[in-house]
């Protein structure tokens, strides 16, 4: 059996055009895995094999791969930057032990950035920062340190000091050894001299060196005693101060190059190997109940447990479906039948596999620690615990983030509708976060999705993949509504046809909730005047009704149920009479209680050189948005703003036409709030029209 110690699980992730794909590439160069490095503008970059990738530049899935450096195996996954795939970000974090943050020099702490830095901090993954892109105008690497520490409140560990500035950044020096790399202009990574510290740099190398083993020595009583007695720590005890520090997410040790020009690279792999975390020094994965609640036990790694897994990735390539998993305990042998807890069913292991991007070598067993992929697994879905059929469990599942923007879309011929059925089925067992309808009335399908160009890419897939061509309809947002006030009343079901008849009585209290609670129902009936067998009934006739406001038929958000009284019959009232009254309540008093439209409201971040801001400023006013902050770097300004989604379509070809191409702009869904009356009106009117429509 394999030593975990020796083991990596880590993922690249950063804003995009940061240089995690060119980073990811050069460590695959480095070691051993590809020999010739593909390159992100020319579309042949290994991880980025999707037609769609290729030509747009960007990651949009992320793609596993496994590499060796210095005896240890590192299970590498490159992440997209583009925040309508953060759900990519999200799961791979989910299964990671540790990661590589990277930023650009130049633009430093992007939009982007900060999700994923959530996003990783909310998974608990300990992480190194690579600030990339020294090379370039503008690249400062205190700087973006510092905006690490503002931005992100997070504690970057200064670990190498660069040389040069600029178009004259030749290298670097490492703080602990005192020793400088300097690569020559060849652009080969292996073409570098290790040298001594560059005189006029042996101060400032002092300082910030000292200010590391500080930190560093922080993590151990005894070390620190001793260095403050004037004795400095031997490297193996600094080293195992900063991996101890770097593990708790203390701070994050922090190394800069340029991954395009090939430098500063070996040192981020070495840091991956001495201070990111094996995986049995990461928490182990709690396991929960039915209901997703921790029940107090752990699925701990190693190879002695019971089998147990996570599925984290669907993908469908020409092979077939593809499960990517992340063993967390036991061993998975070729041909064992394993159980899926979510489903309940068993299934038997044909083929694994172990991934580079879309290349894939047979493996006959995986165990703890491993990132592999099972070929033709069926019933299998992003989230599901894969276990020992003897000892079964769940592994605490994913949570995915609301579809904020739909487009409807048919098939321009008859025998599209078919292939558009299985392609799209293939499609939402792959992303979570990509939902579709069908709309009952028109029969229409409804795509839902993250943003413009998470359905945009969606639409191209169907066309290209799989050979669909559809007619797409403009996009439409997700409008939602709810009540602004509290009215008590009361409702009485009675029927009474021969046989026995139907009683139940109820006295609520409907208020507007805290936002972002959804439904709350509560019960403070005291005296048994409805009895509470019959409390679930009612709880249900009112959630099922929340699919449909009074206003346009979306559905209702963050209100409070209160029952507080009723009356009930001793033969008729039964739980179906209980809910039937419940749902005439919510006919009767949802259309006093102020009903409202609410919409999606984006968190957008825009960046736009300095001569463009007043126009920037201007457009976002215009499109209603609420301007909240304000920054100015190097290269530009950034701009923070609310605005709501429905302002926003078609929002990236104003920006280049007005930035002269050299803007950019990020947005994720913020929250929701209440729509002005004659966007409100507009909307009600657009949906009677469009109900009317269909009637026809």
């Amino acid at each position: 059996m394999a030593d975990l110690s020796l083991y990596r699980n880590i993922g690249i992730f950063a804003h995009v055009d940061a240089g995690k794909t060119t980073t990811t590439e050069r460590i695959l160069k480095l070691t051993g895995k590809i020999h010739k490095t593909g390159e992100v503008h020319d579309g042949e970059s290994t991880t980025d094999f999707m037609e769609q990738e290729a030509e747009r530049g960007i990651t949009i899935q992320s793609a596993a791969t496994t590499c060796f450096w210095k005896d240890h195996r590192m299970n590498i996954i490159d992440t997209p930057g583009h925040v309508d795939f953060t759900i990519e970000v999200y799961r791979s974090l989910k299964v990671l032990d540790g990661g590589i943050g990277v930023f650009c020099g130049s633009g430093g702490v992007e939009p982007q950035s900060e999700t994923n830095w959530r996003y990783a901090n909310e998974s608990e993954v300990a992480r190194i920062i690579f600030i990339n892109k020294l090379d370039r105008i503008g690249a400062d690497f205190l700087r973006v340190a510092s905006q690490v520490e503002k931005v992100l409140g997070a504690n970057p560990l200064i670990m190498v000091l660069p040389i040069g500035r600029e178009d004259e950044f030749v290298g670097m020096v490492d703080l602990l050894t005192r020793k400088s790399y300097i690569w020559d202009d060849t652009g080969e990574a292996e073409n570098f001299e290790v040298g001594d510290v560059p005189a006029d740099m042996v101060d400032e190398v002092e300082i910030y060196r000292e200010l590391l083993i500080e930190k560093a020595v922080e993590q151990d009583d005894d070390i620190m005693e001793a260095y403050l007695d004037g004795n400095e720590p031997a490297m193996e005890d600094i080293k195992r101060c900063i991996r101890k520090g770097t593990i708790a997410l203390d701070f994050f040790p922090t190394y800069c190059g340029s991954a395009f020009k090939n430098k500063g690279v070996q040192l981020i792999l070495d840091a991956v190997v001495d201070y990111l975390p094996c995986p049995t020094e990461v928490k182990p994965q709690p396991l929960t109940d039915e209901e997703g609640e921790p029940n107090g036990e752990f699925a701990t790694v190693s190879i002695e447990e019971p089998f147990r897994a996570l599925a984290f990735k669907i993908m469908d390539d020409r092979f077939g479906a593809l499960t990517f998993i992340r063993v967390y305990s036991g061993v998975l042998n070729k041909g064992d039948t394993i159980l899926n807890s979510y489903t309940g069913k068993s299934e038997r292991i044909g083929r694994m596999v172990e991934m580079h991007a879309d290349e894939r070598t047979e493996l006959s067993s995986a165990q703890a620690g491993d990132i592999i992929a099972i070929v033709g697994m069926k019933n299998v879905q992003t989230g599901h615990t894969l276990c020992d059929p003897k000892h079964e469990c769940t592994l605490e599942p994913m949570i995915f983030p609301t579809p904020v923007i739909s487009i409807a879309v048919k098939p321009k011929d008859k025998g599209g509708s078919e292939k558009m059925g299985i392609a799209i089925g293939k499609m939402v067992a792959e992303d979570p976060s990509f939902i579709v309808e069908t709309d009952e009335d028109s029969g229409e399908t409804i795509l839902k999705g993250m943003g413009e160009l998470h359905l945009d890419i969606k639409v191209d897939i169907l066309k290209r993949t799989y050979g669909v061509e559809l007619e797409v309809g403009q996009p439409q947002v997700a409008y939602r509504e709810t009540i602004t006030q509290e009215i008590d009343d009361s409702y009485t079901h009675k029927k009474q046809s021969g046989g026995s008849g139907q009683f139940g009585k109820i006295d609520y209290r409907i208020k507007p909730g805290e936002p972002g609670t959804g439904f709350v129902f509560a019960s403070k009936v005291v005296g048994g005047n409805v009895p509470k067998e019959f409390f679930p009934a009612v709880e249900k006739g009112f959630k099922s009704m929340m699919d449909q406001g009074p206003l346009a038929g979306f559905p209702v958000l963050d209100v409070e149920i209160e029952l507080y009284d009723g009356g009930y019959h001793a033969v008729d009232s039964s739980a179906v009479a209980f809910e039937i009254a419940a749902k005439g309540a919510f006919r009767q008093s949802m259309p006093k209680a102020g009903p409202q439209l609410i919409e999606p409201i984006m968190a957008v971040d825009v960046f736009t050189p300095d001569d463009h801001v007043g126009d920037v400023i201007g457009d976002l006013n215009r499109r209603r948005g609420m301007i909240k902050d304000q920054e100015a770097g190097v290269t530009g300004v950034r701009i923070k703003a609310d605005v709501p989604l429905s302002e926003m379509f078609g929002y990236i070809s104003t920006l280049r036409t007005m930035t002269s191409g050299r803007g950019q702009f990020s947005m994720e869904f913020s929250h929701y709030n209440a729509c002005p009356a004659n966007v409100s009106l507009q909307v009600i009117a657009d949906e009677k029209e469009k109900k009317a429509a269909k009637k026809k």
